[in-house]
């Protein structure tokens, strides 16, 4: 037996949203825009994005929105979960599509459009919508990839020394690597390799430059 339509058919809003997460100044960073809408949020942020056009894909609005919004013309993403809690947006009906970003340093701006902002994920505050589940999931998936592929990558420069490398690792997983061991590992699997150049303007000895094996993502065997 066939179900009755209703009387009227609702439609809900289709969404994207990006996790954008960065190095800033030596600290795991996501990037955060004001909200203000009045009366339901006001003083508040959450992470960067927006409606989908009728003639575009959810990939299609997520590069539209980072463009747009962040100025970035190039960042990692990769699809995370759809959040479709009838009442997530108390505006209207919103089904969002969440994305994990990274951003490499050369790729950041030395000035944000207006109204963003770097925020330190030890120091992130309430979140609008439901953005704060969203960056748990998003936190996640990020400790969960580093573990196992090169995506760590993403959060570098082309090239970088090896102290770089594990320091990205140390600020996603929250802990110390021992140094010695990460380092026989990352060698062992063949996942960077050196340059054959030194870093230049340091105090210190300089060290040498490595670069990923790979530029595309790329599974391993677990490393952490």
């Amino acid at each position: 037996m066939s179900q009755k339509a209703p009387d009227k058919l609702r439609f809900a809003a289709m969404a994207v949203d990006v996790v954008l997460f960065a190095v800033v100044d030596g600290k795991l960073s996501v990037l955060l825009g004001e909200v203000n809408r009045p009366p339901y949020y006001t003083n508040i942020e959450a992470f960067i994005g927006g409606l989908i056009f009728a003639n575009e894909t959810a990939e299609m609005a997520l590069e539209r929105h980072i463009r747009s919004k962040a100025e970035l013309k190039k960042a990692y993403t990769e699809q995370l979960y759809t959040f479709s809690e009838i009442e997530r947006d108390p505006r209207n009906r919103v089904i969002s599509i969440s994305y994990l970003g990274l951003v490499r340093p050369d790729a950041l701006k030395q000035e944000l459009c207006e109204g963003l902002r770097w925020c330190e994920v030890k120091k992130l505050p309430k979140l609008a919508y439901d953005h704060d589940e969203m960056f748990k999931v998003a936190i996640s998936r990020l400790k969960g990839k580093i573990s196992y592929t090169n995506i760590a990558q993403y959060l570098l420069p082309k090239e970088f020394t090896l102290s770089e490398l594990q320091a990205v690792y140390e600020l996603i997983l929250g802990k110390e690597v021992d140094k010695r061991n990460f380092r026989k590992k990352i060698i062992a699997l063949d996942m960077v390799v050196e340059t054959g150049e030194m870093q230049q303007g340091v105090k210190n000895r300089p060290a040498a430059l490595y670069r990923f094996t790979s530029e595309k993502l790329t599974e391993l065997p677990l490393l952490i």
